[in-house]
């Protein structure tokens, strides 16, 4: 993986993660997210994010679908400063995170966390990333 140098500018930069995208497949496949169609989920690294994030993840809206004739995606951002510098464990778990923002419809939208009682969010992540330690025992 190349390394970053700093940069005299400062500007936002991205290159593609084909290490997220490999994680990305074994965590799905673990936890045994179906309806996760991990050809049509793009990863990048960031470096000179001003974010408080470690990932990010962005969907493509339907409007962007229809007017560029298009299906669903997703595109999850680690921002190198910040996730480079976890455990292996807990970079696991930012994206499990990440994945659990993608609503099973795989629609492009994206699930916030602010949802209460029994589809909390939180529940549902707590309990992905219980089944992917698991089923890796």
């Amino acid at each position: 993986m190349r390394k970053y140098s700093k940069s005299s500018n400062g500007k936002l930069e991205w290159e593609e993660a084909k290490d997220i995208a490999l994680r990305i497949k074994k965590i799905s496949r673990a936890v045994e997210m179906e309806w996760i169609d991990v050809s049509r989920i793009y990863c990048y690294r960031s470096k000179n994010s001003k974010s408080r994030a470690y990932a990010r993840i962005w969907g493509f809206n339907r409007i962007w679908q229809l007017a560029l004739k298009q299906p669903p995606a997703y595109i999850i951002e680690v921002l190198s400063e910040k996730y480079d510098k976890l455990s292996e464990r807990k970079k696991d778990e930012i994206l499990i995170h990440e994945l659990a923002h993608i609503p099973k419809n795989f629609s492009g939208a994206l699930i916030p966390h602010t949802r209460k009682g029994k589809g909390s969010f939180h529940d549902k992540l707590k309990k992905m990333i219980y089944v992917y330690y698991n089923s890796r025992k």
